[in-house]
């Protein structure tokens, strides 16, 4: 009964609007959910929290997909930076500066690192993804709330949202909610789960912040091995605005691209590489485990074996070819 009712329904929604086969199996696979939940004796508040996260998801990418043919950056940081903070202002700057090379600006619609974000970008380039809060967070002034922001009540579904759509990302110091999705973004970049992209820790030049950070990393996760040396490759520390675009811009100088293709990993680029600096590349990232046999493929691409594990020595290999482009 209940497979006939979903098929009944897909017909209907196929007669009005076209579906691809992909797109028809996914729906399939929502719609049998919904009913496995509702043969399930799941506590209401249970699936009050299912229906919800499904609902601010959908509605997050339906607000990115308006913008999917423009390049995003989610800067994190303090919701408590004030107006006159050095701090502040170079937030204002870089969200500006960025949003000037037709860069789109997501924030999480706040205060603080946040508004100066929106400032800086101004509404026409600043997406916001708010959070409920007891003691209630309003967006600030420099977000289009009508065609521009969502509102979510959970934070894991929000950092979904902050972190999916875009391609660099920018953190400057804040508390927990910083350091949270600080630690997101790397957990997902380490673990493959999201595709390469620049993180820059933004401070002022005398700022202590992500000095005393990189102290706290070294000496107490790596040198006791809960992460790989290698991980602290991931991040790059910058002290300026200038210092700030030129990392983003310079990762994506060469690189466009990854995927995995079966047990092989493909990197798209701007340019092919010479036989020269092919030989280079095989000599200067030697003997990772999970990459080897390099190869050119056509359409500028280089394509080597992967056993889908070493993300950060796929990082090794994008930080080499953007140096054939200085």
């Amino acid at each position: 009964m209940a497979r006939t009712l979903i098929e009944s329904l897909l017909e209907d929604l196929d007669a009005d609007t076209v579906m691809s086969p992909e797109r028809r199996e996914l729906l399939r696979d929502l719609l049998a959910r919904v009913v496995m939940v509702a043969e399930a004796d799941a506590a209401t508040k249970d699936l009050r929290v299912a229906v919800t996260a499904i609902d601010e998801l959908l509605e997050a990418f339906m607000l990115f997909d308006k913008w999917q043919d423009r390049k995003k950056l989610t800067i994190f940081g303090s919701a408590r930076t004030k107006v006159d903070s050095p701090l502040f202002e170079m937030t204002r700057e870089l969200a500006h500066e960025m949003a000037e090379r037709n860069w789109i600006i997501v924030t999480g619609a706040g205060p603080g690192i946040m508004e100066a974000s929106s400032k800086g970008a101004g509404s026409a380039n600043t997406l916001g993804v708010n959070i409920k809060l007891p003691f209630e967070q309003n967006a600030n002034a420099y977000i289009d709330a009508t065609t521009s922001l969502v509102t979510m009540n959970y934070f894991f579904t929000r950092k979904v949202a902050l972190t999916r759509p875009s391609i660099a990302f920018v953190v400057l110091p804040g508390g927990l909610g910083t350091m949270d999705e600080l630690f997101e973004v790397l957990t997902l970049l380490s673990t493959g789960k999201t595709n390469p992209a620049p993180v820059v820790l933004l401070d002022t030049p005398d700022g202590l912040f992500w000095s005393q950070w990189m102290t706290f990393m070294e000496e107490g996760i790596v040198a006791n091995d809960y992460v790989d040396v290698g991980d602290m490759s991931l991040v790059r520390l910058a002290t300026s605005v200038e210092e700030t675009v030129k990392e983003i811009e310079h990762f994506y100088s060469n690189f466009v691209g990854f995927a995995i293709n079966g047990e092989r990993a493909v990197v798209t680029l701007r340019q092919a590489p010479t036989p020269e600096q092919l030989e280079r590349l095989r000599t200067a990232v030697p003997g990772f485990d999970g990459i080897s046999g390099y190869q050119l493929e056509p359409e500028n691409t280089i394509a080597f074996d992967f056993d889908g594990r070493n993300y950060l020595n796929v990082r090794r290999v994008i930080d080499e070819v953007n140096e054939w482009v200085r």
